[in-house]
């Protein structure tokens, strides 16, 4: 029998290499590198010809009949509006995010909402005892749920019980990075047996039509643990966000074969688990127009797009001026901060404003991260207003992107966005110019636009000049 091949994978990216170094080549990580030999491994033999031996494969035509996959809708909304419709029979979804933000709770939650409906689901645990699951499910009122569960680390004892009888439903591992296979030498969550696990879990779901969840660990740069072609694998990618120190989590859809990408759910946290946010806008407003916070400069309100719907969120701005010689300071919460830095140098160079000597903060209200390019004109506005101490209008919400010449460029789903602004009492909307025209010279969603085709007449009308 031929000796198995070694070969040295970084833990870090995947990459394989035939020989042990101290820094992977590829991401430049140190000391990531580690030995693995593949236990059924043969040497690739060049007399092998590929081109015989094989079953012939089914070829069909692009114009087929193609019928929607079944869906199972969990009842919880907002997971399911991120899945786009629920669960799809023998998928394969990787549900990633921080330790502690609710990954478990959140599935504990829908499986038991799914076995209370009738399906057969299983939830495998490889990081806590099944006592531990069953106390948790006892805590969020859910200790009469119908659902089988498991404390487990093994692939192979794991789908020899799944293949037992009727299959489930769904199967949630919590976590993919606890699991070992047997066909792979190295320890749980190295890169070979991550990606080894997944592939049996995979091909348990496309078989029996079984909807599998992966739970996955992310790094503390935020990306998702294990090899990158994991994303590549599953069929939807969630990852589920926030910080814990706020009571708020969004669950966004990354990936999905079966649906939208970037869609969201909002949830909060509460002392009975997880619970829906049907108006996700209440949560990242402060109560404007009250006689304590009125007239507060530095404050605009953005309409964000997340997916198909559109969140409300504020942008807070403060501009400090500092002695001559000292070294301003930019501080940015919940958004670029290359792009803040952009947006100053077109207030300073297109309409004479000076930040230079000024030390400059940034905040997105209730921590959340705004990565909508739109919201430049909402953050020029709000450090406008900070620096002339001149508050921008409360019944005001203002989006619009922003070039290096000072142009207001326009973006895309206006009416949609000032649609949700106006359901929340705000009557008027600082945009791009062409936002007017776009229905026809109607004003979408019932509100007065004030259109700019430049930052400088943006800066004029909060000023009072124009």
């Amino acid at each position: 029998m031929a000796k198995p091949h070694k070969r040295f994978v970084c833990q870090a990216c995947g990459s394989v290499s035939s020989r042990w170094q101290g820094q992977c080549a590829d991401c430049a990580e140190w000391n990531t590198i580690v030995e693995e030999v593949p236990v059924n491994a043969t040497p690739f033999q060049a007399k092998h010809n590929l081109q015989g031996g094989g079953r012939a494969i089914e070829m069909i035509g692009l114009d087929s009949e193609v019928t929607l996959p079944d869906r199972m809708e969990t009842g919880i909304a907002e997971l399911d509006r991120a899945l786009g419709g629920g669960f799809v029979e023998g998928s394969a979804t990787l549900f990633a995010g921080d330790p502690g933000i609710g990954k478990s709770t959140l599935l504990l939650q829908a499986a038991a909402k799914l076995a209370s409906s009738g399906r057969p689901v299983a939830y495998v645990s490889g990081e806590e005892a099944a006592d531990q699951v069953r106390l948790r499910a006892r805590r969020l009122g859910l200790g009469q749920a119908p659902v089988q569960l498991a404390a487990a680390t093994s692939t192979r004892d794991i789908l020899t019980t799944m293949s037992m009888g009727r299959p489930p439903a769904l199967l949630v591992i919590d976590s993919i990075q606890t699991m070992h296979s047997d066909l792979i030498e190295g320890a749980p969550g190295t890169v070979s047996q991550v990606r080894a696990s997944a592939q049996e879990l995979i091909r348990f779901a496309k078989e029996r039509g079984t909807a599998v969840v992966l739970v996955g660990h992310v790094t503390k740069d935020g990306s998702i643990a294990g090899p990158r072609v994991l994303e590549h694998m599953v069929d939807t990618v969630l990852s589920f966000e926030g910080e814990r120190s706020h009571q708020y989590r969004i669950l966004r859809a990354i990936k999905n074969r079966f649906g939208g990408t970037d869609e969201i759910g909002v949830f909060a946290m509460d002392e009975e688990g997880l619970s829906e946010v049907a108006n996700p806008s209440a949560l990242f407003l402060t109560h404007r127009g009250t006689d304590e916070l009125g007239g507060v400069t530095g404050a605009t309100v953005f309409p964000a797009l997340e997916g198909t719907r559109p969140v409300l969120v504020e942008i807070q701005a403060l501009v400090v001026r500092l002695a001559s010689g000292a070294t301003p300071r930019r501080s940015v919460v919940g958004w670029d901060a290359g792009r803040l830095a952009m947006v100053l140098a077109v207030l300073e160079a297109r309409c004479g404003l000076s930040f230079s000597s000024a030390e400059v903060y940034l905040n997105v209200a209730g921590g959340y991260r705004v990565q909508d390019p739109a919201a430049d004109l909402a953050v020029a506005a709000a450090l406008v207003s900070a620096l002339s101490e001149r508050p921008v209008p409360a019944d005001a919400v203002a989006f619009g992107e922003i070039a290096l010449s000072g142009e207001v460029r326009p973006v895309a789903h206006a009416a949609l966005r000032m649609k949700e602004a106006a359901k929340l009492g705000f009557e008027r909307a600082l945009a791009p110019a062409t936002v007017g025209k776009e229905a026809g010279g109607k004003e979408p969603g019932g509100m007065r636009v004030s259109g700019f085709r430049t930052l400088g007449a943006l800066v004029d009308h909060l000023l009072g000049r124009g």
